[in-house]
């Protein structure tokens, strides 16, 4: 019988002599539970934040032990993305087999309701894709991107199946916003329990595939410009290092590179700046101030907040398709900010999220101001992947284009009911 301590608890039993110490068995999943710590920390502190040691430290054993799996960070990196490419692809594949007889309309739920849990299962891992992706070479790219293609198609022919009239176009851009609207739930951490955040994701995409989407039209050819060119070097650096952290990502541009592409030495970069977290930042100040400037227009050009949230949507839109580099960089490298940059910005972000939220929770008075943000956020992630879908291709059918689908997930039914009113005056009938 066990000896019992003072406390009155069994105390351990020593191992008879000369017995071998019991054996830890390697877990059968090693290998992929290793891809989803590494997953998580990649997607909060980005890539080169990450080390090695870390992602060991996390899953509990050794940086040898990790390198028995992976030999380096990257191909841990390469895993972790392909895991969510995979895991968002078996939630939609499972459908299949399914055809339209059993209804177009409940395939396309059973699609959405998937990728919706898949997504809230892996939210703390998502931004990887989102952002993170950029670090892949070309050809690991290409690869994420041929299975990202597989998915679209999927969502895309069940939307043509529910509405036939639809081009091959026009359907994977719907499915396109709609995998932009569930994915949006990886970039903030604003809470809601998982059975309303499923239903709210749910109606916000179901009003995206009834969206009616005008004619698409090619964008005006571009005008040679003939203005002077600007001479301030410190603009100059601006721009160039905004469009270079776009393609490239903070990390992986150099003081030097942005220099160059200003046509300035080194040196001349840090009479302007003094350290690329600096230019950095200045680029984040730029992007709010543009952002706030267009919520002010549009409140002051507005009387109700119906005609309000149009007009912000507008001015959104356009700021967002002239100047996509910056509107990129403003989301995707937050996490590298100077903390004493960070906080200020988040503050910024959040004071223009709450302003956009205000006006949607005065439309639907249905909904909590928790969730007028969720969609508030969703609608903002959509423009970023609508208009790298299209190349930003700076139409006024483009831009009409997104901003209805954003009104479709701000408005819901009400955007739906807006269509079909709209397209009844058009043809003289009455819904």
């Amino acid at each position: 019988m066990a000896e019992r301590t003072r406390s009155g608890a069994r105390a351990r039993t020593s191992p008879p002599a000369g017995s071998a110490p019991p054996v830890r068995k390697r877990p059968k999943n090693r290998k992929a539970q290793i891809a989803t710590v590494a997953a998580e920390a990649f997607s909060e502190r980005g890539y080169h934040g990450v080390s090695i040691e870390d992602i060991a430290k996390a899953v509990g054993i050794s940086g040898p032990a990790l390198y028995r799996h992976f030999p380096n960070k990257y191909a841990l990196f390469v895993q972790a993305v392909n895991q969510l490419a995979d895991a968002l692809d078996a939630a939609l594949s499972q459908f299949d087999d399914d055809t339209p007889d059993d209804g177009a309309a409940a395939i396309l739920d059973k699609r959405l309701t998937a990728t919706i849990g898949m997504t809230i299962d892996n939210r703390r891992t998502g931004g990887l894709y989102r952002w993170e992706r950029r670090y892949l070479s070309d050809d690991d790219q290409a690869k994420v991107r041929g299975k990202m293609a597989v998915i679209n198609r999927r969502l895309a022919q069940t939307l043509t199946e529910l509405r036939p009239g639809l081009t091959a176009t026009d359907a994977a851009l719907l499915a396109t916003a709609q995998l932009s609207v569930i994915g949006s739930i990886t970039t903030h951490r604003v809470p809601l329990t998982t059975r309303r955040l499923q239903s709210l994701l749910l109606d916000a995409c179901r009003s995206v595939a009834a969206t009616s989407l005008v004619p698409d039209e090619p964008a005006a050819a571009p005008t040679e410009r003939t203005g002077i060119a600007v001479a301030n070097k410190r603009e100059v650096l601006l721009h160039e290092a905004v469009l270079l952290f776009d393609a490239r990502g903070y990390h992986e541009v150099s003081i030097e590179e942005i220099g160059a592409a200003a046509e300035i030495n080194a040196s001349g970069v840090y009479r302007h700046f003094a350290s690329k977290a600096d230019l950095l930042a200045a680029a984040f100040h730029r992007a709010g101030d543009r952002v706030a400037l267009a919520v002010s227009s549009a409140l002051a050009d507005s009387s109700t907040p119906a005609q309000a949230l149009e007009h912000l949507t507008e001015v959104y839109v356009e700021l967002s398709f002239a100047q996509n580099a910056l509107m990129s960089v403003y989301f995707a490298e937050i996490g590298n900010l100077p903390a004493a940059h960070r906080s200020d910005l988040r503050n910024i972000q959040r004071l223009n999220i709450e302003e956009w939220a205000r006006l949607v929770g005065e439309l639907r008075t249905d909904l909590t101001p928790v969730e007028c943000r969720i969609l508030v956020h969703a609608a903002l992630n959509l423009v970023l992947d609508v208009g790298e879908m299209t190349r930003f291709r700076n139409s006024a059918s483009n831009r009409r284009r997104t901003v209805d689908l954003m009104l479709a997930v701000l408005l819901g039914d009400a955007a739906t009911r807006r269509d079909s009113e709209a397209s009844a005056a058009s043809t003289g009938t009455r819904t």
